[in-house]
């Protein structure tokens, strides 16, 4: 009998406000609705050598995919995962993969890193875990890299390993995690609209002033400290964006009502989510949670496609599992 595998990648939110491309948290509402993308992966008798690898999608946004197979990240994930294998002196086996797409693209969730980290993850159940978890990752970060336009691992590391993700890129680790704040509550906002992370790349500057930098990294390391300090007022404190919002957050329409609706209801921040177009707020009065995710299904959310959640940081991240 052919062995049949699930794997699940949760969404994540990027930067987290103070840490451009060096932070990211993965999300999991506290509903227990599923935010994320899944992959049921199977070995397969009838494909033929021209068609080693099926592809099928199915879920609430899989419309908004290409038709073309060969077009879908998994599909590239495939052909890199089956590449890694052949450096192992290993064959990948004739497979499908149906790819549950749940969530939207282009919306500063982390969508094209779930479906990367669900499907290496697949790939990687299927062959007996022929790639250890530091091959997977960078695996998955060239995988973001092609959707991008530039390799960082904000939201593969948080998908995939869970919890609050400092990323190093050092020659030791791609990526750390921090202590979190257990209480924090995000409402996680997106309105509906596309925002691409190669547009939102493309509008930033190509040089900042002297200030800037020096903000950054002192609230960054300051940040960081707080975290394994718990001090949660001061690592609050440091979620200010100087980056990318001041550029960004034209790009979304509504951002700048949201973010006084926040400060009014006594939000910690409220920030871009990656590079939008979704939105997060912190708070840890449920009550004022969920008085900010009401106003943003009000005024915030453009069309049917957007939604509101409100998580807390999920430490477990993408897993995989054998099915019957």
């Amino acid at each position: 009998m052919s062995k049949r595998y699930r794997a699940f990648a949760p969404a994540s939110v990027a930067n987290l406000s103070v840490g451009f491309d060096l932070l990211g948290a993965a999300l999991k509402p506290v509903d227990n609705h599923v935010l994320g993308d899944e992959i049921i992966i199977e070995e397969q008798e009838t494909v033929t050598e021209n068609e080693p690898c099926l592809i099928e999608t199915t879920g609430r946004y899989a419309h908004k995919l290409s038709t073309d197979p060969r077009k879908n990240i998994i599909y590239d994930a495939y052909l890199l995962y089956r590449d890694e294998l052949k450096k192992k002196g290993l064959s990948v086996k004739p497979l499908k993969m149906t790819l549950k797409k749940d969530l939207p693209i282009c919306s500063g969730l982390g969508s094209s890193a779930a479906s990367v980290v669900a499907g290496v993850m697949a790939l990687n159940a299927l062959h007996d875990e022929a790639l250890d978890s530091a091959e997977a990752l960078a695996l998955m970060g060239q995988l973001e890299g092609r959707i991008s336009g530039s390799i960082h691992y904000d939201n593969v590391a948080p998908c995939y390993y869970g919890g609050l993700q400092l990323i190093t890129s050092d020659s030791q680790s791609i990526s750390m995690e921090l202590p979190c704040f257990d209480n924090w509550l995000f409402v996680s906002c997106f309105p509906g609209i596309k925002v691409s992370t190669s547009q939102a790349r493309k509008i930033l500057p190509i040089k900042y002033l002297r200030r800037d930098l020096i903000t950054y990294g002192r609230r960054l390391a300051t940040f960081v400290h707080a975290c394994h300090i718990g001090d949660e007022k001061l690592a609050a404190a440091m979620l200010v964006d100087v980056v990318a919002e001041p550029y960004r957050a034209k790009l979304i329409p509504g951002f700048f009502d949201a973010r006084a609706q926040g400060e009014k209801l006594g939000a910690y921040n409220t920030g871009i989510s990656g590079s939008g177009s979704s939105i997060f707020s912190v708070f840890t009065d449920m009550d004022k949670a969920l008085e900010m995710k009401e106003y943003l299904e009000r005024f915030f959310i453009d069309n049917e496609d957007g939604f509101c959640h409100i998580c807390r940081i999920d430490k477990r991240g993408a897993f995989s599992e054998e099915l019957n």
